[in-house]
C-alpha cells in the first residue's frame, strides 16, 4: 500500500465513528505500544497539524520537546 491509500484507508475507518470510539482508538494504541498503529497515528497527527493555529502548533512543539529531553538517558 503507498501512502495515500494508507491516509484513505485511516480516514475512511474512522470518518463515521463517534469522538468516544477514536479517543479509545487512539488510547488502545499509545498502551498496546504497537508499531503497527505507528501509521494511524501519524495520520491522526498529520489532520491535527494541518488544522492547528500558529499557537496550537507551538504548543505542540513545545510539548514534543519537553517529552523528548524528559526522556533523554
Amino acid at each position: 500500500m503507498d501512502e495515500i491509500k494508507i491516509r484513505d484507508y485511516i480516514i475512511n475507518n474512522f470518518k463515521d465513528d463517534d469522538c468516544d470510539t477514536i479517543k479509545k482508538a487512539i488510547e488502545e494504541s499509545i498502551k498496546e505500544q504497537d508499531e503497527v498503529t505507528l501509521p494511524g497515528m501519524g495520520v491522526f497527527f498529520e489532520i491535527i497539524w494541518q488544522d492547528a493555529s500558529d499557537e496550537e502548533k507551538n504548543n505542540i512543539l513545545n510539548k514534543l520537546k519537553k517529552r523528548f529531553q524528559e526522556k533523554k538517558s
